[in-house]
């Protein structure tokens, strides 16, 4: 039988899908959609699959779309996949209307987020509407987590029935890679707070740099590590914000990094206070090395984290909350000293790689007939 997996970008795929595609390979004929760019070859080769570009735009363009939509179309038609299975948004779209349109008997859709919780007036509408249409056209929806699901249900977005994979989660955990043994932990004074992701508005990093403004004030041996790129063009943080990044005085940026899990050996805790997210696997990650988080009470976030066990949960966009939070991380070790010792084994015991990926293998059999 042949499958295809498609993400709007080569990046998607080879993140999200590094090791799967080898491994459904056993099993299925696959091939892999994107735009296209280097990231694809690099999955074509590293996981032994053909590749087939399509380009597509992230952002809402209706010329682009529908070009990107006839393409689609195009290969599907040509292609003949008993099975497609498209992540990301503009994808999603793409592969659902036309695997719908060339007949593909079974689309499947997977949800690792939702853009439109946190939009307002028409743009809320139109990403409302466009998932209601991804979802229409597919044969099976598969939401990330909980938190998803329940948004795709109760803001009627589909009334199909939708699962959730195991506790939820795309890619799971390597634990062997994922592993603060392998680290020896540096001494330092004070106490580090690490952010992973990019560094923008809707990852609450105007909130972050204003509570740790204030705790730095108060306790000057406090540092935060924040890990990842900037996107000014597409949400960018407060100019105020963006000085005082820029100023240091125990704030660090590092932009991009290629590893991070030498950075989370050297943090004391994980603080990530986006305003939305799908299954952040930043605080899987995190937990794996063993690091106790600060997160928002948000879909992912508060599946991943049992508040009290292996973090805490404070409401979103509330700077006052995310500081009050990080100041008892540092006046209260022998709380963080707890949190921490179940950090890794909660991440154990639900989003290791291989049952992970174990959950999807059967799900697939399941929706083909197998």
């Amino acid at each position: 039988m042949k499958l295809i997996r498609s993400a709007t970008v080569p990046e998607s795929l080879n993140t999200f899908c590094r090791g799967v595609l080898k491994e459904l390979s056993q099993w299925y004929e696959v091939v892999a959609v994107s735009s296209p760019g280097e990231e694809l070859d690099e999955v074509s080769s590293r996981e032994g699959v053909r590749t087939v570009a399509v380009p597509m735009q992230r952002r809402i363009s209706l010329i682009s779309d529908l070009k990107s939509l006839w393409r689609m179309w195009r290969v599907l038609r040509q292609e003949k996949p008993d099975m497609i299975h498209s992540m990301t948004p503009k994808a999603g779209l793409m592969s659902m209307v036309g695997g719908w349109l060339a007949g593909v008997p079974v689309r499947v859709h997977t949800f690792t987020g939702l853009v439109w919780p946190t939009a307002t007036g028409l743009k809320r509408r139109i990403l409302m509407a466009t998932d209601w249409l991804t979802c229409a056209c597919a044969t099976h929806v598969i939401p990330e987590g909980e938190g998803v699901k329940s948004d795709l249900l109760n803001h009627h977005i589909t009334r199909k029935p939708i699962k959730v994979l195991g506790y939820g989660n795309v890619r799971g955990i390597d634990l062997e890679r994922y592993n603060p043994e392998q680290y020896n932990k540096e001494p330092h004074d004070g106490f580090t707070f690490v952010f992973v992701g990019r560094i923008v508005r809707d990852k609450g990093i105007n909130e972050l740099v204003a509570a740790f403004d204030r705790l730095h004030k108060e306790y000057a041996d406090t540092r935060l590590v924040l890990v990842g790129p900037n996107e000014d063009e597409l949400d960018p943080v407060l100019p105020s914000t963006q000085e005082r990044i820029n100023r240091g005085d125990g704030i660090e940026s590092l932009g991009r990094q290629s590893d991070v899990r030498p950075l989370y050996a050297q943090a004391d805790a994980l603080v990530f206070p986006s305003y939305r997210e799908g299954f952040p696997n930043v605080v899987i990650e995190a937990g794996a090395m063993g690091l106790p988080s600060i997160v928002t009470d948000i879909n992912g976030s508060r599946e991943i984290i049992i508040d009290g066990q292996n973090g805490v949960i404070v409401p979103s966009q509330n700077t006052e909350a995310l500081y009050e939070a990080m100041k008892r991380f540092v006046t209260m070790p022998d709380v963080v000293q707890k949190l921490a010792a179940n950090a890794r084994p909660l991440i154990e015991s639900r989003f290791e790689q291989g049952y992970v990926r174990q959950c999807l293998y059967d799900y697939y059999k399941e929706i083909l007939g197998e």
